[in-house]
């Protein structure tokens, strides 16, 4: 949150919704959102899923990199990229009809 914050901050955008999102990932959202994102990574990819279990361990981190990791990383950034395109053209939408529905209240 905190680097949420700092960030909006510096690149001078709302506040508010800055921290509000990052609660979009927690720990009873995390393991669906990172599955979904591992098989779009698999899709994009062309791989087949593997199957794997999670360990809260080092090492599991260390070998998920070379076997899960590239069709996670990979369906990560296709997620994201086209959750932000859907989010910036969803909120420019409703901006621009925010602003059009106060001109029309303003001129009546």
């Amino acid at each position: 949150m905190v680097l949420a914050a700092a960030a909006a901050i510096v690149f001078r955008v709302n506040l508010p919704i800055s921290v509000a999102l990052v609660w979009l990932t927690n720990p009873l959202t995390m393991p669906p959102i990172f599955y979904g994102s591992y098989l779009v990574g698999t899709l994009v990819l062309n791989q087949p899923e593997q199957h794997f279990s999670f360990e809260p361990s080092w090492a599991w981190f260390i070998e998920s990199l070379s076997t899960i990791g590239p069709a996670f990383l990979i369906g990560s950034l296709v997620c994201a990229s086209i959750a932000s395109l859907i989010a910036y053209f969803s909120i420019d939408i409703i901006w621009r009809r925010s602003v059009r529905k106060a001109w029309l209240a303003r001129n009546q």
